[in-house]
């Protein structure tokens, strides 16, 4: 199981990603862009996904990703079960949600410094 930690030690590393603490939930963002937030008890990771194919994500494996709450519905944003996501599909998540809120160039910059 990953944990909120595990999140920060990545973003921590991403390019104009910040952290803050917003009506008791931990949010991390680009900008006012909102990326990955958590709820409340930590249990439930949102994160920006693209819309067309979180329908499917969801039917693939509905024990670990869920709809998001249908004021969330407009947004391209999905939810995740945090004790059924691993390490590694956690930094995918995570990297392709901070991904969709940089700019390209922000984002090509950062996989250089990754090579």
């Amino acid at each position: 199981m990953v944990t909120v930690e595990d999140v920060r030690r990545l973003t921590s590393k991403f390019p104009r990603s910040s952290e803050h603490l917003i009506r008791d939930r931990v949010k991390f963002r680009v900008g006012s862009i909102v990326y990955v937030a958590f709820s409340r008890d930590e249990t439930i990771m949102g994160f920006g996904f693209p819309k067309e194919e979180r329908a499917a994500l969801v039917a693939a494996e509905p024990d670990k990703f869920l709809m998001p709450s249908e004021s969330d519905l407009r947004f391209h944003w999905v939810q995740a079960r945090m004790a059924a996501l691993d390490e590694p599909e956690m930094r995918e998540l995570v990297t392709e949600a901070w991904r969709m809120a940089v700019p390209k160039k922000v984002y090509a910059a950062y996989l250089k410094t990754l090579r």
